[in-house]
């Protein structure tokens, strides 16, 4: 055989496998996360809400998982940001509060990402995936290091500022580091230009854009989180249902059907996870892509806004937003992925933001950072519970609503409240097999539970004793 034969043959083979290459990275599963900011456990259609309607993401839960017993990282929006983005639990995670740089007007936005850490969009980026974020970023400033583009993200297009997302008429938008002037807005109760919108548009441009190679889209809504505003029509579909007294605005703008407001705000949100869903049938892409759904955190405390009792939108769980009680950290999961996940299936395994990284990067083949604290929980979503590993237990440290601590050691569920002004404070301990609602502390009835819990809390927490808890105002 001549040198140039043997040259062709291996030119063959060569290209041979470099398609095979090519191959396996299109067959890479494309991924959206959802996360919806302050929508309670029950708000949902899938999860028992009567009031309010979820077609679209009551289909997804029909045709996917639904977990029962998945947990936010944290009560408020920013640290459970971080937890979500970085793998790492409140007591390990950088931010454990909403910190805020700048005055409040500034929208200078919140304390930022080290650029030492590494998040769920650059594993999937280094694994080859284009990543794009839409929506409330609130973990840097533009050009900070914890600025979206600086952690990982090709393209983003939203509030970087938590404060900023406060008001759906705004004057701008971030688009990537730019300003984008969104005219006829003055950030009144109405404008020309509402931004859910144009956020759930530019999310779909990036998706045509990038159908044909493995994309990561985080999608982390601003709805319904305050303030209550939303396009007359989607209102008026609520409209009249229901007897309202109107809010008259105090710390947020007022509406005068704050039920039929609130209602609509989530079936808008609803109708975006749609419009994702159709694009991914008309692209052909649906087969091969993960889509996740979620809550930041439980809903809002703020009655004269959000009628909470009147939805009931925890259940009957205990705690809203801000607590580490079960109503302030259960939240929704729904997870599809045709062909992959058994369709129309309940979980109750116990997950946490913080295994959103490990189970991301299992998807796409990558490696998870050394350092993190999170489970794949990929095998439970491929229906595979004899091979799905467990935490020992979750964890939270969170710093805000005057210093509260939990843990959750199966059914079993430790917390500690009002740390700032007692350090010594005593441990509460609820069964939560026996008492979802967190009403019998039973402490005293099993003080070696109390006490592994104690052990677990001095475990779990790596902070210098003057850093116990990271609140108040950022200061650069």
């Amino acid at each position: 055989m001549t040198r140039m034969t043997w040259l062709a043959i291996v030119a063959i083979i060569w290209l041979g496998l470099s398609a095979q290459t090519a191959r396996a990275a299109d067959e890479r599963p494309n991924i959206i996360f959802i996360m919806a900011d302050d929508l309670g456990y029950a708000e949902l259609g899938s999860y028992g809400q009567t009031k309010i309607r979820t077609p679209y993401l009551d289909r997804l839960a029909e045709e996917g998982m639904r977990f029962t017993q998945y947990y936010s990282g944290a009560p408020v929006c920013a640290p459970a940001r971080c937890v979500l983005m970085t793998g790492k639990h409140l007591g390990h995670s950088y931010v454990r509060d909403n910190s805020e740089v700048g005055t409040w007007e500034s929208f200078q936005g919140q304390i930022p990402l080290p650029a030492g850490e590494k998040t769920v969009a650059e594993v999937l980026k280094e694994a080859g995936y284009v990543t794009g974020a839409f929506g409330k970023w609130g973990l840097g400033r533009v050009g900070s290091s914890g600025d979206p583009l600086n952690q990982g993200f090709d393209r983003f297009f939203g509030y970087n500022c938590q404060r900023h997302a406060h008001n759906y008429y705004p004057r701008y938008l971030i688009d990537d580091r730019e300003q984008r002037p969104l005219e006829g807005n003055d950030r009144g109760l109405t404008g020309e230009q509402y931004a859910p919108q144009l956020i759930a548009d530019e999310l779909l441009k990036f998706l045509r854009a990038n159908h044909d190679q493995p994309f990561f889209i985080y999608y982390p809504t601003v709805i319904p989180h305050l303030a209550l505003q939303v396009p007359e029509d989607d209102v008026a579909a609520y409209r009249g249902e229901w007897e309202e007294t109107p809010y008259e605005g105090r710390s947020y703008l007022p509406h005068p059907t704050p039920k039929a407001a609130y209602a609509a705000m989530i079936t808008f949100m609803d109708r975006q996870v749609g419009r994702i869903l159709e694009s991914l049938d008309e692209l052909g892409v649906a087969e091969n892509t993960l889509v996740v759904f979620t809550s930041d955190n439980g809903t809002t405390m703020l009655k004269p806004q959000v009628d909470y009792e009147f939805f009931e939108s925890v259940g009957p769980l205990r705690g809203l937003k801000g607590s580490v009680y079960e109503g302030g950290l259960r939240v929704p999961l729904i997870a599809r992925w045709p062909g992959k996940i058994p369709a129309g299936t309940v979980s109750d395994h116990q997950a946490v933001h913080y295994d959103v990284l490990a189970t991301l990067a299992e998807v796409a083949g990558a490696e998870v950072p050394a350092g993190t604290d999170g489970i794949s929980f990929l095998p439970e979503l491929r229906g595979n519970a004899k091979q799905q590993k467990e935490h020992e237990y979750l964890f939270w440290d969170f710093g805000g609503y005057g210093g509260q601590i939990a843990v959750r050691m199966g059914d079993w569920k430790g917390v500690k409240r009002n740390l700032r002004r007692k350090p010594d404070a005593p441990l509460e301990l609820y069964n939560l097999a026996e008492d979802i609602g967190e009403q019998n502390n039973v402490a005293a009835e099993h003080p070696e539970v109390a006490a592994k819990i104690e052990e677990i809390i001095l475990e779990a927490r790596d902070v210098p004793e003057v850093e116990k808890f990271r609140f108040g105002r950022y200061r650069e």
